[in-house]
């Protein structure tokens, strides 16, 4: 089961992951967007990770929503706030998360994400890693699934990487965006991989 200090844990390894990561994230943000993308990502998680965080796992992830907010202004962070809050939904009232439920809170924030940003499967977005993370993570072992998130984001940055961005500034790079990984794709690669340092 996930408690809260169980969230604190893997904030503070994500926060401290995504800051070792930033500058190699801006620099994929910069070939097809504004290049601040690290910066997004590694000051979003750091703030979560200086929050306290209630009892209650479901406010405990508005909480992190919230530090988004507070830090972040960029899509990029205004998605992960958003799926964050479309989890805590699904989460209020209790004290723990059940390793059973976390693929439904994976499809609840890409659904959420979607409808927010307005993008579909496909567009080569940090979409299709959520989507891949939570068909993997369908009926895994509750000590493998970190290592199954890690390996489906992965997986979906290569899958995507031969493919033009349809979505977002990165769109308007055309043809000129196959070949080069997803910046959004290969940040959530780096957040999921930043659960092993938790």
């Amino acid at each position: 089961m996930i408690d809260s200090s169980a969230i604190a844990k893997a904030l503070s390894g994500i926060a401290a992951h995504t800051a070792t990561a930033s500058e190699e994230l801006c620099s994929a943000d910069g070939a097809l967007g504004d290049g601040d993308l690290g910066i997004t990502v590694s000051k979003g998680f750091a703030e979560a990770a200086e929050t306290e965080l209630p009892d209650d796992v479901g406010m405990a992830l508005f909480a992190v929503a919230k530090a988004f907010q507070r830090v972040s202004s960029s899509s990029y962070g205004t998605l992960l706030a958003t799926g964050f809050m479309a989890a805590a939904k699904l989460e209020k009232g209790k004290t723990e998360i059940a390793p059973d439920d976390i693929p439904g809170l994976v499809t609840a924030a890409r659904d959420a994400m979607m409808a927010r940003g307005k993008g579909n499967l496909g567009d080569k977005t940090v979409l299709d890693s959520l989507d891949a993370i939570s068909e993997a993570l369908e009926g895994a072992a509750p000590e493998t699934m970190v290592d199954t998130a890690i390996t489906a984001a992965g997986d979906a940055v290569e899958q995507f990487r031969n493919q033009p961005n349809r979505l977002g500034r990165a769109r308007m790079f055309g043809e000129k965006s196959i070949g080069l990984a997803d910046p959004g794709q290969l940040a959530f690669l780096r957040i999921v991989e930043g659960l092993k340092h938790g």
